[in-house]
């Protein structure tokens, strides 16, 4: 059955891309290009990506494949991986290990699986909603009851107060314990495997979160957009203990002039 083959199939695709990727990773040499929508991609990215759809193609030639380089293909077939070969390119590119390969499968438009792969440090993050592995080891996300005893994480803040309201989120910030701009998928990583409990992006292509899905939901996490929706079809995320989720999104989304 394929729901059999899922992981281990994820994890040759992020081993496939590994050399191309490590060898890429802190060259002071690497050219870094700005696409279109002014996002930075490398020679690395577009290789990566490139293993892994040849590899889909090769083994599952009926399903779909949408990736951030290179568009959709088939995208209306009953399984569609999603990729991100690099997510958080400009940390991979400044020599940073805050980055990391996504792959998602999706079933008929619901991601049923996703990975995380950070092939610096060699871990290997898997879910698929209902229970996440690091590693090969079960994880979940901490209990922190309180928001005051908090970790909370985000990618980039001048995105917070580009795409979504300043203030709240600076709220946000004093009623946690500990902020940090520890971001891009790395930070979900952290959250699954128990080490911090907030991790939000303000703004999210569908790449950079499908695979984030069934990871945090396996981790016993919640994850939604920043107004506590439904992540399909949204363009940010939220992700948090299921007991602080909740009280995270009323602060984001405190009218300012009340504040």
């Amino acid at each position: 059955m394929l729901s059999e083959k899922i992981q281990p199939f994820m994890q040759t695709l992020a081993k496939k891309t590994e050399p191309v990727i490590v060898s890429h990773f802190a060259n002071p040499d690497l050219k870094i290009e700005f696409k279109a929508d002014e996002t930075p991609v490398t020679h690395a990215d577009r290789v990566a990506e490139k293993v892994m759809r040849d590899h889909i193609r090769k083994h599952f030639p009926k399903h779909g494949i949408i990736g951030e380089e290179y568009g959709e293909e088939n995208p209306d077939a009953e399984f569609v991986w999603v990729l991100d070969p690099i997510d958080g390119t400009k940390s991979f590119a400044a020599g940073c290990p805050l980055f990391g390969t996504l792959i998602a499968l999706l079933h008929e438009g619901q991601p049923i699986a996703g990975a995380i792969n950070q092939p610096v440090l060699r871990q290997f993050c898997y879910g698929d909603g209902q229970r996440s592995l690091l590693n090969g080891r079960e994880v979940k996300m901490r209990y922190t009851p309180q928001l005051k005893d908090a970790i909370l994480l985000a990618t980039d803040l001048r995105d917070v107060y580009r795409h979504q309201q300043g203030r709240p989120f600076e709220k946000l910030i004093e009623s946690t314990a500990l902020f940090r701009t520890w971001g891009d998928c790395y930070g979900y990583l952290l959250l699954a495997g128990g080490w911090a409990d907030i991790m939000l992006d303000p703004i999210l292509n569908p790449w950079d979160y499908m695979a984030l899905m069934p990871i945090i939901r396996g981790a016993g996490g919640v994850i939604t957009t920043w107004q506590g929706n439904d992540p399909l079809g949204g363009q940010s995320i939220v992700a948090a203990s299921r007991y602080i989720h909740g009280r995270t999104i009323e602060i984001l989304n405190e009218r300012q002039e009340s504040m």
